[in-house]
Order: C-alpha cells, then sequence, then structure tokens
C-alpha cells in the first residue's frame, strides 16, 4: 500500500501547532510507517516554486494552522488546496483567528503607526513603514501585503476538517492523524475531537450552584484545588468551550481560555461566554453589578481572545 503523501504548513500563528504535531511521542514511528512528508517548509528544505509545479491532488493531506494574515498566506492557501485531497484547519488560528485575529480591533494604518511610530523605543524620524515593492541596488525586492483584516482558513478556501486547540492537544492530534491512517475520516466539516459537550465534562472539579461576587485575576487568588475555577471567581471558558480537551488547564489551576472553540451549536462563543456570565452574579444592585463587571480587565480579549475573526461581528468597524 502506498505511503500516505502528508503536508504541514505555518501561516499566522506562533509555531506551537508545529511542535505539538510532534507531541505525539512514539507514535510518530507509526505516523512514519504510513507516511512520507513532502512539504513542510519549517522542517525540510522545500521551495514555493517545486509546490507550483506539483500535479494538483498529489497531496493526500495537508495540515494548515495559522490565520490569513498577508498575501503571502493566502497565497499559500489557495496552492495547498489546490494540491491536496484533504485540508485540515489545524489549531485554533486556522480554525477561529486566535491571537494574531485580536488585530481586528484595529486596521493595518493603525497597527503600522503603533508598531513603526509610536512605540517608546522605535527611533523612525522618516516614519517609514513595510511596502510591497522596493527597489534596490540588486533589483526589486516583494513583501507580502499585510492586510486590514485577518481571516480564518476556511474564510479563504474550503476546509475539509478542522482540529481546534492552542495548539491540539496530543490526544487531538494523534486522533486526526489515526483517522488518516486508518482511512477512517468524519463527514467532511466534523470538528475532530474526543466527544465532550464542553471542558466541565472532562474536568474533575467539583461544581456547585455558581454564584459570583467578583471576577478575579489569577494571581489575586490562591484557587481550592477541587472546586469549580469558575465558582471562585475566576473567568474559566469551560463552560462555553468544546470539550476533548481533558481539561489540562483547570487541573493545573489555571482557568481554561477556551482554545477549543464554541460547543456544539454555539456560533458565537464570546457572547456565549458573557451570558453565562452573566447569570451568575449574585446581586440585583445595578451599582453592584457594575462593580463585579469591572473586575473583567479587558472584555474584548477575553471573550474574544480566541475567535475574532470567526465571531458573528469579526472586527471593529474603524472610520477611515
Amino acid at each position: 500500500m502506498p505511503k500516505l503523501q502528508v503536508a504541514l504548513y505555518w501561516a499566522a500563528s506562533c509555531g506551537g501547532c508545529e511542535i505539538a504535531t510532534l507531541a505525539i511521542g512514539e507514535k510518530i514511528l507509526k505516523l512514519a510507517e504510513a507516511a512520507d512528508i513532502v512539504f513542510w517548509p519549517v522542517a525540510i528544505d522545500t521551495k514555493y516554486a517545486e509546490e507550483e509545479k506539483r500535479p494538483d491532488k498529489s497531496i493526500d493531506v495537508c495540515l494548515f494552522n495559522g490565520a490569513i494574515r498577508n498575501s503571502e498566506n493566502e497565497h499559500m492557501a489557495k496552492l495547498l488546496r489546490r494540491k491536496s485531497k484533504i485540508l485540515i484547519a489545524y489549531g485554533s488560528c486556522a480554525t477561529e483567528g486566535c491571537i494574531p485575529g485580536l488585530a481586528n480591533f484595529f486596521n493595518r494604518n493603525l497597527i503600522f503607526e503603533n508598531v513603526y511610530q509610536d512605540t517608546p523605543s522605535t527611533d523612525n524620524k522618516g516614519k517609514i513603514v513595510p511596502q510591497t515593492k522596493v527597489t534596490v541596488p540588486e533589483g526589486e525586492l516583494d513583501l507580502p501585503e499585510f492586510y486590514d483584516t485577518v481571516k480564518t482558513l476556511a474564510q479563504t478556501v474550503d476546509v475539509d476538517y478542522f482540529v481546534p486547540g492552542c495548539p491540539p492537544e496530543e490526544r487531538t492530534t494523534w486522533l486526526v492523524l489515526e483517522a488518516l491512517i486508518e482511512g477512517k475520516l468524519p463527514p467532511k466539516g466534523t470538528v475532530i475531537t474526543h466527544p465532550a459537550p464542553a471542558v466541565c465534562n472532562d474536568c474533575p472539579r467539583v461544581k456547585h450552584e455558581k454564584k459570583v461576587k467578583a471576577f478575579l485575576r489569577p494571581y489575586e487568588i490562591m484557587p481550592e484545588p477541587d472546586k469549580c475555577l469558575l465558582e471562585q471567581g475566576l473567568l474559566c471558558y469551560g463552560v462555553a468551550t468544546r470539550g476533548g480537551c481533558g481539561a489540562p488547564c483547570p487541573q493545573a489551576n489555571m482557568p481554561c481560555t477556551g482554545c477549543y472553540g464554541p460547543v456544539e451549536g454555539v456560533r458565537d462563543q464570546g457572547s456565549h461566554f458573557l451570558t453565562a456570565l452573566a447569570s451568575i452574579i449574585d446581586s440585583n444592585d445595578p451599582d453592584e453589578i457594575e462593580k463585579i463587571l469591572d473586575g473583567i480587565v479587558d472584555p474584548a480579549g477575553t471573550f474574544y481572545r480566541y475567535s475574532l475573526p470567526d465571531a458573528m461581528i469579526n472586527r471593529a468597524r474603524i472610520k477611515p
């Protein structure tokens, strides 16, 4: 039986998903028996020009991690879609936009002004910003175009499967790789993870009726080891987050931040979590409620840390 032809690509992301693919440990030997990696720029010497010449659909599966931040990301997404039989959005950046997607609270001009002009450590009297083309003695140089809006992979090309996580847990990565090796993939469009309605279902912490008088940041409290973190006032996103990760963060005394995406049937993870928090505030007094809500220091970043590009309102509306 011929080996699977596998590609991996890293677009707008931190690179954690590249490392996560290696977290499967000794199972990588089983993968090596069944598959050859034919394109993986971070690890093997492959050139874009060679991929352009590759026959269409000659790659069996591509694990594409990272959001679409610039024209190079978009070009590679379209190229690898054309060359691959199966395209998988691997990790939260490709699936939802993730941390790079928080840039959608701004636009290109605001970002460039802050990065290249306004920061205290920047010395840029000429107010030079990146250009897509510049001529030097050696010839013309090109840079990718930096887009106003960060997009998900599925907002750019057709995607076959989605693997959540920032990065995906080892058990999730192996779940999709095992399905590929055994030829037992679920229906197209499936979010591949272990079945659990929410992270709370994976979490062993004891849960009672949730009523809180204050929202706290992790450094402000030493949480009780067995009690639900949300009931202790920590902004634990588990109630609004798809399960399957095994709840490693709450078990390590850290609240879930929502990286596995919305629970099944929910369109907007941020508004779902906001609704959940509103239901547990233990007060009917408007002034006290406002004081409790002040404990949420960064509402936009808290509720849409991973999902802004994929949310119903996927970016700030900025006047020209």
